[in-house]
């Protein structure tokens, strides 16, 4: 999620915790503990964007990383504050160790995919909210206002907390239904249609929970849709888009195609287009909201470092791999005609 809603749900939890005892420097701790995970950010220093991504949401965000950062943070601050009788060490630890965890658990909900088991690949991408979702953080900040402005033994301080956390999860609760509910009507179209599928990735798009996105998965292909909790019609697909990972074949060893391949969570589809293969990322969902939408949007230029072809007549390996992301997706955009858009279609059909 952006850093906004993770400062405010690691404030409102250490004020749950801790709050009674310190007051506002429990929101204002938690709200520095729930941006902790985020720090991994500064391995774009380190390593090349491609290796910093692949990183992002991974060890930091994985669930052995609290059992780690809280004993420490909680021993620091315990010293610090020494001057608070009432506050022990275990109920340090026990406000980071929430204020923590709860940072990778609603990443995990996101598009992104989170590394919860880290060291293992597996990335949790549950994909019931968008990285942005205003009816999530905005009643949540609010609540959390309203409880700073609250004596710390106040039970109105307790009551605005406690809601702003019970409406924020409800909410996530509810739009775990939504997504099923898309879900549902899209397999049943997809059946209907007899189209036979491996996989319907369904995800909820830009900054709401109505209008779902859906990537499905055939033998050799994708078709996409989308479909509004507002729809009274049936969802319409795309036509294919062969994935033509066979393309990849020579270089698949290669460790900057691994880190591709993980980047976009095993969906990808590969195109040679002007001599250069092209990578395209499936994550960020497609560019329009009709049959005619197509899913290249976000692509790596697989090159080598010459700037030539990669591939010869026989099909082999040439030069060491050069890897260029290429953000197609952010340039010559009209974002005034694509709300619109975006708009009718949340809207239903």
């Amino acid at each position: 999620m952006d850093s906004l809603t993770q400062i405010v749900l690691g404030a409102s939890v250490a004020e749950a915790t801790l709050g009674k005892k310190i007051g506002n420097k429990a929101i204002i701790l938690g709200a520095i503990a729930g941006t902790i995970p985020d720090l991994d950010i500064i391995t774009r220093f380190f390593v090349d964007d491609l290796t910093a991504s692949v990183m992002h949401r991974g060890f930091s965000h994985s669930l052995i990383f609290p059992f780690i950062a809280s004993p420490i943070l909680a021993w620091v601050l315990n010293k610090i504050y020494s001057k608070y009788q009432s506050v022990s060490y275990f109920d340090w630890l026990k406000m980071f160790f929430l204020a923590i965890i709860t940072h990778p658990l609603l990443d995990a909900q996101t598009t992104w995919g989170t590394q919860l088991f880290w060291p293992f690949e597996w990335r949790v991408a549950v994909e019931n909210i968008f990285i942005i979702d205003p009816i999530y953080t905005l009643p949540f900040l609010t609540f959390l206002i309203l409880t700073a402005f609250q004596n710390r033994r106040s039970k109105k301080r307790k009551l605005y907390n406690s809601l702003g956390l019970i409406l924020s999860s409800a909410y996530l609760l509810i739009t775990l239904s939504f997504k099923g509910v898309a879900h549902y009507n899209i397999a049943k179209a997809l059946d209907e249609n007899n189209i036979e599928y491996i996989d319907i990735n369904t995800r909820a798009t830009y900054f709401n929970s109505i209008l779902w996105s859906s990537q499905i998965e055939l033998e050799d292909s994708y078709v996409f849709t989308y479909y509004s909790l507002f729809d009274k019609s049936k969802p319409i697909f795309t036509k294919k888009f062969p994935k033509n990972h066979d393309m990849l074949k020579p270089f698949m060893n290669e460790k900057k195609i691994q880190q591709l391949i993980i980047l976009s969570n095993g969906h990808y589809l590969m195109t040679y287009e002007d001599d250069v293969l092209i990578f395209w990322n499936l994550k960020l969902g497609l560019k329009g909201f009709d049959e005619n939408a197509s899913p290249y949007i976000w692509s790596y230029v697989i090159n080598n470092n010459e700037g030539v072809i990669l591939l010869d007549e026989t099909n082999e390996k040439m030069d060491a791999l050069k890897i260029q992301e290429r953000r197609s997706f952010r340039k010559n955009r009209n974002y005034s005609d694509e709300f619109d858009k975006f708009y009718e279609r949340l809207k239903g059909i």
